[in-house]
């Protein structure tokens, strides 16, 4: 299980875990760990405090063995970001939506390091959107307190856009690496449509220069 991951699942999947480690007959096909179906759960990064992790699942595997949990039929995924009092720095107990996490299986290990084959991220601030390309071998990977990564990526926002291998961003929309050589992004530096509270709206200075020409 991931260390600080899946808490709302510790209860539950602990219970499971006596029963997965009962003796067993000496069967050839006997397993270890613990599995869930039909499951809505928060996960708390340890690598990223203020963030959580919220997500359906149709089915969840744990291998405590192996430090890996397996989530598969996943839907309504979120990254949401919980905030401090400016003061006290004191969690409040509210929570904003920073990021939509659309994928359809995601693997977990013990430093809650998320993997999978393609995804799509959805920056809610920046109202842009990254398909992510993987394979098994190089796959799709989401870091806590880092950002995510892919071997190829498109990009979507008013302001950048195009092709990206290498992909390397943070969830502040930071473009931290990308093999320059196989990537073409551009950048609009007048859209005519930017981002505010998370939706596309017109931008009122694209408007004026449309009505001085």
């Amino acid at each position: 299980m991931p260390k600080a991951g899946l808490y709302a699942l510790l209860a539950i999947l602990g219970f499971a875990l006596v029963f997965a480690f009962l003796p067993s007959g000496g069967r050839a096909d006997a397993r270890t760990g613990a599995e869930l179906s039909g499951v809505k759960f928060r996960m708390y990064p340890s690598r990223d405090e203020d963030a959580v992790w919220s997500f359906a699942a149709q089915r969840v595997t744990s291998d405590p063995v192996a430090g890996q949990t397996q989530l598969s039929g996943l839907s309504g995924g979120q990254r949401l970001l919980r905030e401090r009092d400016p003061k006290t720095k004191a969690l409040t107990g509210r929570e904003t939506l920073d990021a939509r996490l659309d994928t359809p299986e995601l693997s977990i290990d013990d430093q809650d390091t998320m993997t999978t084959r393609q995804a799509r991220i959805t920056l809610v601030k920046e109202c842009a959107g990254i398909d992510l390309k993987g394979t098994d071998e190089q796959p799709v990977k989401i870091e806590q307190g880092q950002g995510f990564s892919a071997p190829v990526a498109e990009i979507r926002s008013p302001f950048l856009s195009g092709h990206a291998e290498k992909l390397q961003m943070s969830f502040n929309f930071d473009l931290n690496d990308m093999d320059n050589d196989r990537s073409s992004t551009q950048i609009d530096t007048k859209p005519a449509k930017i981002c505010r509270d998370g939706q596309l709206v017109p931008n009122p200075r694209a408007a004026a220069r449309s009505k001085e020409n």
